[in-house]
């Protein structure tokens, strides 16, 4: 009786020390440099065990044995916690580490930037092509409607909540420009500055000339001229498309109401979707004389206070391009 005893429990240590080296063996594993040669991006699916989840981290490569990250998942006591998503994992990341990873919750983030001045077709078009979403736009976003500027969404976000998510932010820039206007400036409500705005936007890309170009345009409609601005008749040709080639003076008189040179005050409405800096020239223009701008040649543009000046800034502008030819 006493040997049996004796022999269980030798069995017994001999176990727990075969125990022992095989929790070392795993955490030495589990907490050692991993396979990935390159910052790998995988994504979890919801609705997956943490065994599912072992093996697709070793399909993709992340960790050399999914038995043993298991066991190091259940070890950690934190098998019900590993979240899903899609993860960034750096090169040689640990099991741990990615067990750290998968814990956090903190899925990589894409991203999609909408360039100042662009049409809201131009916008369809790249938030169709944006990787990841889900859903397709039922119908291109009404022009001025989409605030420019960088969005950051996750995989499974849909295309209908990036739209919604760029409208409130340009209603509230919109909203919260207007507050802080000019209010000597010849525009009735926030929708005539986002017309102007898109204007201002297209006519240039100098960020400094902006509110020298607005202060053109509150001058022209103080002094009830006609704004006269090439974009906004490319507009009312193409809505919004590339015209692909100058425009004529019979296009000058093409019916439109977009047409700024047939038609006084501003366009039926805005001819792209402005940045915020834009919308700050339009509601707080420079303080000047000017009726009249040109292409400069420099990259910018010649500004002008009376018809003769501006004809020779036009002159000047003319001379440029055939010494260029």
């Amino acid at each position: 009786m006493m040997r049996r005893l004796s022999i269980l429990a030798g069995l017994a240590v001999a176990v727990f020390l075969a125990l022992a080296v095989l929790a070392l063996v795993v955490v030495d594993r589990f907490d050692g440099p991993g396979p990935l040669q390159a910052d790998t991006v995988i994504y979890v699916q919801p609705g997956i065990s943490m065994g599912d989840i072992a093996r697709k981290l070793e399909a993709e490569g992340a960790i050399e044995d999914s038995l043993v990250f298991r066991l190091g998942v259940r070890l950690m006591r934190v098998s019900r916690d590993l979240k899903a998503g899609e993860y960034l994992f750096p090169a040689t990341v640990s099991m741990r580490g990615a067990v750290d990873i998968l814990l956090s919750g903190k899925t990589m983030l894409r991203r999609l930037t909408l360039p100042e001045g662009i049409t809201s077709g131009e916008a369809a078009a790249l938030i169709e092509a944006a990787d990841v979403l889900k859903g397709s736009l039922d119908t291109i976003p009404a022009e001025g409607s989409l605030l420019p500027e960088t969005y950051h969404y996750v995989r499974g976000d849909t295309r209908a909540n990036l739209v919604a998510r760029m409208q409130t932010a340009m209603q509230e820039t919109l909203a919260e420009l207007w507050a802080k206007r000019d209010t000597g400036i010849p525009l009735k409500t926030p929708d005539e500055a986002l017309i102007l705005a898109s204007i201002v936007e297209k006519e240039t890309g100098v960020a400094e000339e902006r509110p020298l170009v607005a202060s053109v345009f509150v001058n022209r409609l103080r002094a009830g001229m006609r704004l006269q601005s090439d974009p906004t008749v490319t507009y009312g040709m193409t809505q919004g498309a590339p015209l692909g080639r100058a425009l004529t003076r019979k296009d000058l008189q093409a019916d439109s109401d977009y047409n700024t040179y047939t038609n006084a005050g501003l366009p039926a409405g805005p001819i792209a979707n402005p940045g915020r800096a834009a919308i700050e020239a339009a509601l707080n223009p420079a303080a000047s004389d000017f009726l009249y701008f040109v292409a400069s040649g420099k990259g910018g543009h010649a500004f002008a206070k009376t018809l003769d000046e501006h004809n020779g800034n036009v002159a000047k502008w003319r001379k440029l391009k055939r010494q260029t030819k």
